[in-house]
C-alpha cells in the first residue's frame, strides 16, 4: 500500500502542471491579442516578454511545414505513444529513485498540456513566454514557449542528471 502510494503521490505535480500550463493560457487567449500585436516587457529591460503566439509543430518550429494529417500523426499519436509507454515502464518498474518519479510525473504533466492544446485548439499550442539570451546558441530570443514546456524541458534535465549521478540502488532504499 504505502509503496504505491509513492508511486501515485508524483502525480500531482502532473495536475498542477496540467492545470497551471492551461489556465494560463486561457488568460492568453482570452486577454491577448496575437501575434506580435500586444508585447509585455515583464521587468522593462527586454529580459522577459509575454507575447501570445500559436505553434502548431514542436519546439523550435520543427515541423511547421508537414501536411495537417502528417502533423497529427507525429505531434499527438507519437506523443500518446511515448507518454504511454513511459507511464507502464513507471508502473511495472521499481527502478525510479523518489526524485525520478516526481520528474516523470512533470514531463507527463508538461506532455499532456501541450498534446491538449494540439487536440482542442486548432490554431496550435498557446506559447507566451519569450526570454532574451542574449546570443546564447545564435539566438537573441529564445523560441517562445509556456509552462508545459518549461516543465518537460526542467523536468527532462533533472532526470538525466539523476541517471548520471545518482547512485539509483542507494537512492532507491534511502527513499523507502
Amino acid at each position: 500500500m504505502e509503496f504505491k502510494k509513492q508511486k501515485m503521490l508524483p502525480f500531482l505535480l502532473t495536475l498542477v502542471v496540467i492545470l497551471a500550463d492551461q489556465v494560463s493560457k486561457s488568460f492568453i487567449v482570452s486577454r491577448w491579442p496575437r501575434e506580435g500585436t500586444f508585447i509585455k516587457d515583464v521587468f522593462g529591460n527586454d529580459f522577459l516578454w509575454i507575447i501570445h503566439v500559436r505553434n502548431k509543430a514542436i519546439a523550435f518550429s520543427i515541423g511547421d511545414g508537414l501536411p495537417d494529417q502528417l502533423r497529427a500523426l507525429l505531434f499527438i499519436i507519437l506523443p500518446l505513444i511515448v507518454i504511454g509507454v513511459l507511464l507502464v515502464y513507471y508502473f511495472k518498474t521499481d527502478e525510479f529513485t523518489l526524485l525520478q518519479r516526481w520528474v516523470v510525473a512533470g514531463i507527463v504533466g508538461g506532455g499532456l498540456g501541450n498534446l491538449i492544446d494540439r487536440i482542442w485548439r486548432p490554431d496550435g499550442v498557446v506559447d507566451f513566454i519569450s526570454v532574451n539570451v542574449y546570443g546564447f546558441l545564435g539566438f537573441a530570443r529564445w523560441p517562445t514557449f509556456n509552462i508545459a514546456d518549461s516543465s518537460v524541458v526542467v523536468c527532462g534535465i533533472l532526470l538525466v542528471l539523476s541517471m548520471l549521478f545518482i547512485n539509483s540502488k542507494s537512492a532507491r532504499k534511502e527513499s523507502l
